[in-house]
This record gives C-alpha cells, sequence and structure tokens, in this order.
C-alpha cells in the first residue's frame, strides 16, 4: 500500500483524505475499506522512513497536512516501477495443508478438494456482484478479470491435484 501512496504523491502534494478519495475512485470497492487511521498511518510511517514530507496547512484548525514526496521518495517510487512484482507461487496454503493433513491422516485429499472447489466457485459467483458493482471502472473491471482468470487456473489446478495426487486406496 505504501508504494501505491508514493505513486499518488508523485505529481503533487495531497493530504490523506484525497489519497483514500483517489484509491476509492479507480478501486471502488475492491479495496478493502480504508479508514483515516490507516491512512495517517501509512502517511506517518512513510514520513519516519524519509519517503515524503508533511506540511501543516496554514490556517485550518483540523491539523490538516499535506505530503508530498521526497528524493528518496522518488528513489523508491522509481525501484517500484522498475520492479515486476513475483509471478511464481510456490507457497499455496491449500496445497501445503492438503498435503501436512493428508500425510498425517487427518483428512481424506477428495474431501479437502471439493470443499477448496466449491469455495473457489463461490469466490467466481461473488466476483460477478463485484463486476456489477464496480464494472464502470475500468482498473476494477481489470481487476476482477484478472482474479476471475486465477480463480479458473486453480479450478484447473485442483483437478489436476485429484489426478495426480496419490488417495489412501493408492494412485489414481
Amino acid at each position: 500500500m505504501q508504494a501505491l501512496f508514493l505513486a499518488l504523491l508523485a505529481d503533487e502534494g495531497r493530504h490523506g483524505y484525497e489519497i483514500k478519495q483517489a484509491l476509492e475512485q479507480e478501486f471502488g470497492e475492491l479495496l478493502p475499506a480504508l479508514n483515516a487511521g490507516q491512512i495517517y498511518s501509512t502517511l506517518s510511517r512513510l514520513e519516519r522512513d524519509g519517503l515524503v514530507v508533511g506540511q501543516s496547512v496554514a490556517g485550518d484548525g483540523r491539523r490538516k497536512r499535506v505530503y508530498e514526496l521526497t528524493e528518496s521518495g522518488r528513489a523508491a517510487l522509481a525501484g517500484w516501477i522498475e520492479t515486476p512484482i513475483p509471478g511464481t507461487r510456490l507457497k499455496d496454503e491449500f496445497f501445503m495443508k492438503l498435503v501436512i493433513l493428508a500425510s498425517a491422516g487427518l483428512a481424506e485429499p477428495s474431501t479437502l478438494i471439493a470443499a477448496q472447489r466449491r469455495e473457489y466457485l463461490q469466490s467466481l459467483r461473488d466476483l460477478d456482484g463485484v463486476l456489477t458493482a464496480n464494472g464502470n471502472r475500468p482498473a476494477a473491471e481489470l481487476l476482477v478479470e484478472g482474479a476471475v482468470l486465477h480463480l479458473k487456473a486453480d479450478l484447473e489446478w485442483l483437478d489436476l491435484i485429484e489426478q495426480r495426487l496419490p488417495t489412501r486406496e493408492g494412485p489414481r
């Protein structure tokens, strides 16, 4: 979230409420609800780390501060922009749960896979509603469509796991 704040401060100084509004305008309800405390604690950490500097607005009784990037903040933002997000997901919580519980004899793999499949299918249905509620925002639409594609791939992966993972009765 900190890098998003830096990006929003790249072109002009903003106060916390403007950052909140900009994120909500782009992503709607897709981001977890941001409260003022989260916004200002993030800005405070960025200021503590020397990435932004806050200036009090003269004559504002609410102690409003406008934040701007420092040179260190611009360098951190440039590094974030230039660095791709890792694509490999070798640490998958469901798969680790499945393997450990099955090997310990605590759960039947087919039961866990069926429950996970139901979860993924429900998530797909939920995303349809999210798309309907936020579909007029291009960023939100693309975010939802990406999540749908990931869920479809996860469903295919569950099929593959079912085919290859040995059960207590032996391999399939």
